[in-house]
């Protein structure tokens, strides 16, 4: 990985983690082989992260920063809230696509020997947007009179299980299986059964 000079040392050493990620599924990334991709010594890496685990939660950081920064415009554009769903899904999709080392962390595959609360932190980031998709079907409940064949819990967890899905088949496909390759045709058969006409 040629990195930049100019960068900031700490997004050289979160741009080389992510890239021997990607470069090496499946592995466990040692400091020393951070350190070395870097061109640093592990002295230098730890004057910028305390330990791996801190590299880690500042991939974690930018993951989170992305999808909700985006999120929260896709809720505040004017369409209705199955759109807004799909939109929501398909950067979550897109994003894991264009950062394919950094997907490992969301699927674990990456978190393997780490501290659990790397796992945590990652759970905490679908909880989080799972309340985020719950909140937008329950206001189109109210607002917009929408009825789902099933509860608001059950209908976001489909939807939200189905991309994690992708993502997984992403990253056990050595990055093969694109995770937004069909999703936009597959999305309406998904929903069809979601909303219940009334009379």
């Amino acid at each position: 990985m040629n990195t930049n000079n100019k960068k900031p040392r700490r997004q050289q050493i979160l741009e080389a983690l992510a890239s021997m990620l990607e470069a090496s599924p499946g592995a466990r990334i040692t400091t020393a082989a951070l350190a070395k991709e870097v061109g640093v010594s592990e002295a230098a890496l730890y004057r910028h992260f305390p330990s791996k685990s801190k590299m880690f939660e500042g991939l974690i950081e930018f993951i989170e920063e992305t999808i909700f920064t985006r999120v929260s415009i896709i809720t505040a554009e004017p369409i209705d809230a199955l759109e807004r769903c799909q939109k929501i899904l398909h950067l979550l999709l897109a994003f894991s696509e264009r950062n394919p080392g950094i997907t490992r962390i969301l699927t674990g595959d990456a978190l393997a020997g780490e501290t659990e609360r790397l796992r945590t932190r990652v759970s905490q980031l679908f909880d989080r947007l799972e309340t985020q998709l719950k909140q937008i079907l329950r206001d189109a409940e109210i607002r917009d009179g929408m009825h789902f064949g099933l509860s608001v819990a059950a209908t976001v967890n489909l939807m939200l299980v189905s991309a994690e899905g992708k993502i997984a088949q992403f990253v056990r496909s050595d990055f093969k299986k694109l995770p937004t390759e069909s999703w936009q045709e597959q999305w309406p058969y998904l929903v069809r059964g979601f909303v219940v006409e009334t009379a």
